[in-house]
């Protein structure tokens, strides 16, 4: 099925937007695992992999629609330096994937592509109330703890 040339540019942003958030996952799990912050790297390494499955949907639905996806394209990483750093910096990830996420929705909608625009949801679905909402959750338990009791609650 041909796609929209415009659903496919912008699906390959998404890609490139989920394939950097893999990088960037895969450097502070091992940081945490490095720092025997061990909950913390099994949770971050979960992420990465669902970074990977989002990837893997978004190529997916453009080899579908006729597309050529970029898995070469990345945007930029922010390595945190410390723990409430790494935090911060994938919660950022997150918030610019959800925005980008509902940007390219909204362009589906336009062009009446629903199937995209349901699968598309599912990602934001998962990014929204997963990813992002237990980042924020992590640095409310620094504020609320402080960083020494909540790494130690995490090794």
């Amino acid at each position: 099925m041909q796609g929209d040339p415009k659903t496919i540019t912008l699906l390959n942003e998404l890609l490139a937007e989920e394939l950097s958030a893999a990088d960037q996952y895969f450097i502070h799990a091992e940081m945490y695992k490095d720092m025997g912050l061990n909950k913390l790297f099994e949770r971050i390494d979960h992420e990465r992999e669902d970074e990977l499955e989002h990837a893997r949907a978004l190529i997916a639905r453009m080899l579908f629609l006729q597309g050529k996806p970029n898995v070469a394209r990345r945007v930029p990483i922010q390595v945190g330096e410390d723990v409430p750093g790494m935090l911060k910096s994938d919660l950022e990830v997150e918030y610019r994937v959800g925005a980008l996420l509902k940007e390219v929705v909204a362009h589906c909608e336009s062009v009446r592509d629903y199937v995209t625009r349901d699968a598309l949801m599912v990602l934001l679905e998962e990014t929204e109330n997963d990813h992002a909402h237990w980042l924020e959750q992590q640095l409310r338990l620094i504020q609320l703890t402080g960083l020494e009791n909540y790494q130690q609650s995490q090794m």
